[in-house]
């Protein structure tokens, strides 16, 4: 998963992702360009939807960071502890 903000609204998801260096500004499926800075994405939206009352401040939207592919495979000592069902 990206790092994005996010903002729910009656007019559908709003987010704002980083894509690179560069942040998109997304309403639900719908993209309304790409910043170099999330606050340009942030005034964007906010432009093109006044009807959507979004936030100002990013501080009061929700933030969720990168996260990473976790890899796991398992081990034969872990099959040891997972008895098979019939």
């Amino acid at each position: 998963m990206l790092a994005q903000y996010v903002y729910p609204s009656l007019l559908g998801l709003f987010r704002i992702v980083r894509h690179g260096r560069r942040w998109r500004a997304l309403c639900e499926r719908e993209e309304l360009g790409r910043f170099e800075c999330e606050l340009g994405a942030l005034a964007a939206l906010r432009e093109a939807y006044p009807q959507a009352r979004l936030p100002a401040r990013l501080e009061r939207w929700r933030f969720l960071p990168q996260l990473g592919v976790v890899h796991a495979r398992a081990s034969n000592e872990d099959q040891a502890h997972w008895p098979m069902q019939a």
